[in-house]
């Protein structure tokens, strides 16, 4: 059933304007659907609540969900519409009118993309939704970005300042591994390891 609604529309895609495909995506949505009388009474907010529930039973990290609560809960406060009648068109103006506002990079507008994307991703997948409106925006441009490497002079530095052994080692590992000290889950706490007894 769901297959022959999206075909009608896509075929009539062509011929409508924008306001004409929506109203016509509402009304065969209402018509054909099961349980559409369950699905319009969730609201906006629970829908972001299950799907972020969804998000940690997949293991995403406490930091990730609130970055798609904050990103999510933004365009709810925008639109000011069910998230079953937002449109593509809609969503687009919304990114555009975001980045101009805050002048933020192509980077950051697509993390946003991105996360909006895998919310209504979401919702198509558990049949809130008939069709994604994030399908036809894609993926941002973005520069990429070349990270400086540090030079042989520059280690060597490193290494002839190493007081103990213990430091000696640590900057080893990290050249010749490339672990990044930085990493949110596999730290290395310089600070918190005990002093060696090696001098």
């Amino acid at each position: 059933m769901e297959e022959k609604i999206v075909l009608i529309l896509n075929e009539m895609s062509e011929y409508l304007s924008i306001a004409q495909m929506k109203k016509l995506q509402e009304v065969v949505l209402k018509t054909f659907s099961e349980n559409e009388a369950d699905k319009q009474e969730i609201s906006n907010n629970d829908f972001l609540q299950m799907f972020l529930d969804a998000k940690r039973i997949e293991g995403c990290s406490e930091r990730t969900i609130q970055y798609y609560r904050v990103t999510v809960e933004h365009l709810f406060s925008k639109m000011n519409q069910s998230v079953r009648r937002i449109t593509t068109e809609e969503i687009r103006t919304y990114l555009s009118d975001y980045q101009k506002i805050n002048r933020c990079s192509n980077v950051t507008i697509d993390n946003i993309r991105r996360n909006i994307s895998s919310f209504f991703s979401w919702l198509e997948e558990e049949d809130y939704i008939l069709k994604s409106p994030m399908k036809r925006i894609h993926k941002i441009k973005t520069k990429t970005v070349v990270k400086s490497v540090i030079t042989d002079e520059g280690i060597e530095k490193l290494r002839d300042n190493c007081a103990e052994i213990r430091d000696l080692a640590i900057i080893d590992l990290l050249y010749s591994t490339g672990i990044r000290v930085g990493d949110d889950d596999d730290k290395i706490r310089l600070n918190q390891r005990k002093p060696s007894k090696y001098k």
